[in-house]
């Protein structure tokens, strides 16, 4: 398989370490939507990461469908996903949620980065839905019974909540100060703590 996108995506990240949680042997090519756009435009005309080229051939395009796909690729124990009833659907939920959130965070950053005049109505309303996301996040995390969302070991929806927090951090610091969430800092530090977040990571890079 072949991963195209950066580390500093959120969505590609997410797709990275469960490659890596799985054991899945991958190719990745850190391309960028802007600077590599016509290496990506072959694979995925949408012009958008994370993409992921199988083996034979298929391209599967953003984080469910690909997340599902490698699910199925492992036994039903080792699934990031909890399999069905309700708790799949709970971290179906936060996975969901912290999607939502790195999808305004990615809007937010092009309005006040990439526009000459960016809208004051459209940034109050991108700025207000990040942290009221963020609000509920914190006290869902706070009211954890254990380590992970999912129970005692580390799916989807714990993955998805990390990698999108330290996205916002660094790409939005001064409209999301996440010393504001302390829950949700704790949370992310102590998975970027760990080995594969590790090992699956990349500085920032600001589009241009």
């Amino acid at each position: 398989m072949i991963l195209i996108g950066q580390y500093d995506s959120s969505f590609t990240r997410r797709i990275g370490i469960a490659l890596t949680l799985y054991g899945l042997p991958f190719e990745h090519r850190p391309w960028s939507i802007f600077g590599d756009a016509e290496k990506l435009r072959p694979f995925n005309p949408l012009l958008r990461v994370p993409t992921l080229v199988l083996e034979d051939g298929t391209v599967l395009v953003e984080v469910f469908p690909i997340l599902d796909h490698l699910d199925r690729q492992v036994p039903v124990a080792r699934r990031l996903f909890p399999e069905d009833g309700p708790a799949r659907t709970a971290a179906m939920r936060i996975a969901a949620l912290s999607s939502g959130l790195a999808d305004m965070m990615v809007v937010l950053f092009y309005l006040i980065h990439l526009q000459r005049e960016p809208s004051a109505l459209l940034v109050e309303r991108r700025t207000a839905q990040i942290r009221d996301t963020l609000a509920l996040l914190e006290r869902e995390c706070a009211a954890l019974p254990g380590t992970y969302w999912s129970g005692s070991n580390i799916g989807h929806a714990d993955i998805a909540v990390a990698a999108t927090l330290t996205h916002l951090g660094a790409a939005l610091p001064e409209i999301a100060n996440l010393r504001a969430f302390p829950a949700l800092s704790r949370f992310t530090a102590a998975l970027e703590a760990l080995p594969v977040f590790k090992a699956i990571a990349q500085s920032f890079i600001p589009p241009a």
